[in-house]
């Protein structure tokens, strides 16, 4: 659970890193409900399993620097401090957005000479290291290329984009996923049976655990900050669904317990989506927000339906949903939820079509039929020793050199020679898609 501590690196360097006191009873329950091995680490069984590199880290004491990348909640500080603790080694903290390249700096050169006088090792945990400047980042690459520092750096934004290259190909990328309402469900019961956190001071009745499981959104550690409060605001002993919501001052939108509502909500968005109510459709996301739906399901549906409703009626809507997704991941809640309206009303009021989904369907439907047939020699790849001599990309014609750039010449196989898979409407943008289509496949075709 990451990002939880603030102390630099100047401050951990002496005292065992951020991690050392966060057992203490006056630790949030996020903090003391910390996973201490692999084991207690919720989900990423991939990332956990023997053999690993995570396991060989940890197990095998390997000195691999690793480069998390996964969204909030999902273990990166907690790995970071198993990878410390199973081989008792120095943690030392550096948060991307307070540190300089001169804290940094002065963060390897303590492990360094920690190293040199006692031979222990320092793992150097870099919170949000997208955040750092690309000078930023190069100071950190003495300490690794001559391992003075095993370094675990942790970013919720795709590292390909913003870490830089040299860092990347040092070290070893690990992804997290998004955990689970299953994952989530886990954590909460263990903390409130645990003695490092409520100890079976509590319980929770079922309303009341499947709302904080809904408004945890997949982040373990909203999840426990949730619980915490909710504890605080029950009576009797148990925390009812009235205390969760006034701990977390949200509304729970009454879904049951085996999340037949929950699907219906989803479904009657889609639907009114599709069918360009936009009124009904922001009824349906507003229920989905108030019920702590996780923003990013709500952008995934919503590109999906860019094509499978829309498609060329309105080429921008996948545009705007992408856009969407993107914004969701970079501000989060409550902000994000303006973004997800916005391309709810985009694409609840733009053409639609299906031609698309039909006619991937219908191309996929002729390929399980077994219609596959040859290439034709003329679209073989020509670019070897001999393969002129077998006639390989003979009479091919080069679309660039004929009239308006379309060759007349076969493409599809014999076996769907004639097969017409993409049937466009009149909707939208795609009529003028569709008048074009019709002209090239005659021109494709001869006819």
């Amino acid at each position: 659970m990451d990002g939880l501590f603030e102390m630099g690196a100047a401050a951990g360097a002496g005292r065992g890193g951020s991690l050392s006191n966060s057992d203490h009873a006056a630790a949030p329950l996020a903090v003391r409900m910390r996973p201490r091995t692999l084991e207690e680490l919720v989900g990423q069984s991939s990332l956990k399993a023997a053999g690993s590199p995570l396991h060989q880290v940890v197990e095998g004491g390997q000195s691999l620097s690793l480069l998390l990348w996964g969204p909030p909640g999902t273990g990166k500080t907690t790995i970071a401090s198993i990878v410390s603790k199973s081989t008792d080694r120095r943690f030392v903290e550096v948060s991307a957005v307070s540190a300089g390249v001169k804290e940094v700096r002065a963060a390897i050169d303590s492990a360094r000479a920690e190293l040199v006088a006692t031979g222990k090792e320092t793992v150097l945990f870099v919170d949000e290291v997208h955040r750092f400047s690309k000078a930023q980042q190069d100071a950190l690459l003495p300490g690794v290329e001559n391992r003075w520092v095993t370094l675990v750096a942790a970013t919720t934004e795709n590292p390909f984009f913003s870490v830089i290259s040299p860092l990347l190909s040092r070290s070893l990328l690990l992804r997290l996923e998004s955990l689970t309402d299953d994952d989530i469900r886990g954590v909460l019961l263990r903390a409130l049976e645990d003695e490092r956190g409520l100890g079976g001071s509590v319980t929770i009745n079922h309303e009341a655990l499947d709302h904080l499981v809904r408004l945890a959104g997949g982040d373990a550690r909203r999840s426990l900050t949730y619980l915490e409060a909710a504890a605080g605001a029950a009576s009797a002993g148990e925390i009812t669904l009235e205390a969760a919501e006034r701990a977390v001052d949200q509304a729970a939108v009454r879904y049951d317990r085996q999340g037949d509502q929950h699907y219906d909500v989803v479904s009657a968005f889609i639907k009114s989506v599709r069918g360009s109510d936009a009124d009904a459709a922001l009824h349906y996301l507003a229920r989905m927000i108030e019920a702590g739906e996780d923003p990013r399901f709500i952008a995934r549906r919503l590109m999906i339906l860019a094509s499978e409703d829309i498609g060329l009626a309105d080429s921008t809507a996948l545009q705007t949903a992408v856009a969407a997704a993107q914004t969701v991941q970079l501000i989060g809640m409550p902000e994000a939820q303006l973004t997800l309206a916005h391309a709810t009303i985009a694409l609840a009021v733009a053409p639609k079509s299906n031609a698309v989904t039909n006619a991937i369907f219908a191309a996929r439907a002729d390929v399980a039929a077994g219609k596959i047939g040859n290439v034709p020699p003329h679209l073989r790849d020509a670019h070897y020793e001999g393969a002129k001599k077998i006639g390989h990309g003979d009479a091919y014609k080069y679309a660039h050199d004929e009239p308006f750039g379309i060759a007349t010449q076969q493409y599809a196989p014999d076996t769907v020679i004639d097969a017409e898979y993409y049937q466009p409407t009149t909707h939208g943008a795609e009529a003028g898609v569709k008048e074009r289509w019709e002209k090239i496949r005659g021109i494709v075709r001869g006819s």
